[in-house]
């Protein structure tokens, strides 16, 4: 292969690897289950793990059950998990400081896959429902903002915490080690407190009410949550409020923040320079942390522009009313897509003072949501009882495509040899490549982009005539409709049986003899998500 050719697949492989950074798709997970309500409420938690599979012949296994699950791509299946974090309590000893005390559990759930899946955790109990995007172990980070806290009037606000009644105690903070070996973390800002979690279990601690910025750092990577097992929401009600904290980040970055389905929201932000919340009347905010929606009934961390993606799975909750949160920039409110079906009649909203705008769309399945030429980002929310929960949406994709979601890149490889039309295909073989078949106007003008600049003139592609017809076909066996000849192309049978495309101007076709030499246009079409 020429230095040209191998550039762009080299570029293009470049691309897809530091894509895949802002994607959830992993294949080893640890989920935890908060305690959801106060514990002595009288109905028993129904916690769910939903495991969407991206590729083929998945084996998923979870520390919970006795056997392995096989998925195939776009299926999803819900494991119920009985296990859940307890009480934090305290020892007569730390009365003075409770902020000081933690405890450990091994009340972990382990999930690993064979291929990439993600996965979404949703705690119910009662009218207390909370949902939670899974991060995997190996996009965990070492450094967290703690959020902080919210004033929620009957909780956090009219006295003191009292930890020894629930609904009035601290929001508290959960850290997880996923894996070994044991993790050294510790609490910084207000005290320095330093814990020791074993590989697989899970610490608690309460959060201090005050001003000061405290954050986590580890020697090794862990997952954090924010959460209050049961915060007043209205007329003397509570429940769960939890969300997975973000990793802190390398550099601030702009966090549109969606109209939340009309309804005012408090904004939590913590990074290094101070710990604040925010009733904003700006539609973006900007941090280097944590950047979370708070109403009483929901935590939603913010996704920022520069972790925006091009494709979303979304699991469907079976019994609730289910929203999507759509949020892109105003120039590309084109080419949203809900499964095979293009967005219409969205109502956008704009962001003030962005270049943002954001949808809100009901759905009635388990779906994907892709945008065929841009970065994205969307919300899943539901409602239970007129109370809202949710979570960003899982990224499967952030390379935008026009075929749907890109799970596996195509591959276009143009060979180094010239050689007759019939050899061309064998030597595409031998690469586990075909000879192109550019069957669509958008495959053609895709491709004829890519290749620009490349040293080749032109190139066999993926067509002839029949022997017995005389009208041509691809390969692929796909109809012969769009077409890209060039001028006066093509002639007669006499004058050529087969095709070059050319690399120059709008890559028109030409029909060629099928013995002269040219250099193969190889091609592997992408993998595409289907959800089942």
């Amino acid at each position: 292969m020429s230095p040209a050719p191998r550039l762009v697949v080299l570029l293009l492989a470049a691309r897809i690897a530091a894509s895949q950074t802002f994607t959830d798709a992993g294949k080893d997970f640890r989920v935890i289950f908060p305690e959801n309500i106060a514990y002595y409420y009288p109905s028993d938690a129904h916690n769910k793990i939903w495991v969407t599979a991206l590729h083929d012949d998945t084996s998923v296994t979870m520390s919970s059950a006795s056997s392995e699950t096989k998925l195939n791509a776009g299926h999803t299946k819900s494991f119920d998990v009985t296990q859940e974090l307890g009480r934090l309590t305290i020892n007569d000893s730390n009365d003075f400081d409770p902020f000081t005390v933690f405890s450990i559990s091994d009340k972990t759930v382990h999930i690993t896959s064979t291929k990439d899946i993600v996965i979404q955790a949703v705690s119910s109990r009662g009218r207390s429902v909370q949902s939670a995007l899974v991060i995997p172990t190996t996009k965990l980070s070492n450094k967290y903002f703690i959020p902080p806290v919210p004033e929620t009037e009957g909780t956090t606000s009219g006295g003191a915490p009292v930890v020894n009644v629930t609904e009035r105690a601290p929001f508290r903070l959960i850290i997880v080690n996923p894996d070994e070996p044991k993790a050294s973390v510790t609490i910084k800002g207000r005290d320095e407190i330093p814990i020791s979690i074993e590989s697989g279990k899970a610490a608690q601690i309460w959060v201090d009410n005050g001003n000061t910025t405290q954050y986590v750092e580890a020697n090794k990577r862990v997952a954090v949550y924010f959460s209050h097992p049961c915060a007043v929401q209205h007329q003397c009600t509570c429940g769960l409020l939890h969300a997975m904290v973000p990793p802190a980040k390398n550099d601030t970055m702009k966090f549109p923040i969606p109209p939340v389905l009309g309804k005012p929201a408090s904004i939590l932000l913590s990074d290094e320079a101070n710990g604040r919340w925010i009733n904003s009347s700006s539609l973006i905010v900007e941090s280097a942390g944590t950047a979370i929606v708070y109403w009483p009934s929901l935590l939603l961390t913010l996704v920022p522009v520069e972790e925006f993606g091009s494709c979303f799975v979304v699991q469907f909750i079976e019994g609730k009313e289910n929203i999507l949160i759509i949020v892109v920039h105003k120039d590309h409110k084109q080419g949203i897509h809900i499964g095979n079906d293009p967005l219409g009649g969205a109502g956008w909203q704009e962001l003030e003072g962005t270049d943002y705008v954001s949808t809100n769309r009901s759905i009635s399945s388990t779906t994907v949501v892709w945008h065929s030429s841009a970065n994205m980002t969307v919300y899943h929310m539901a409602q239970n009882n007129n109370t809202w929960f949710g979570n960003p949406a899982p990224v499967v994709s952030a390379n935008p495509d026009f075929r749907g979601c890109i799970l596996t890149p195509e591959v276009t490889m143009i060979l180094h040899e010239a050689e007759s039309w019939q050899e061309s295909i064998q030597s595409c073989q031998k690469q586990s490549l075909n000879l192109i078949s550019l069957s669509s106007e958008a495959l053609q003008k895709h491709t004829c982009q890519n290749l620009r600049g490349n040293d080749a003139k032109q190139v066999w592609i993926g067509t002839r005539r029949s022997s017995l017809t005389g009208d041509w076909y691809w390969l692929n066996s796909n109809g012969f409709n769009d077409t890209n000849w060039a001028r006066s192309e093509p002639g007669d049978v006499s004058e050529g049986q087969c095709a070059v495309m050319s690399l120059e101007g709008d890559c028109g076709w030409k029909d060629r003899n099928c013995c002269e030499a040219a250099r193969p246009l190889c091609y592997a079409a992408p993998q595409v998500l289907q959800i089942n």
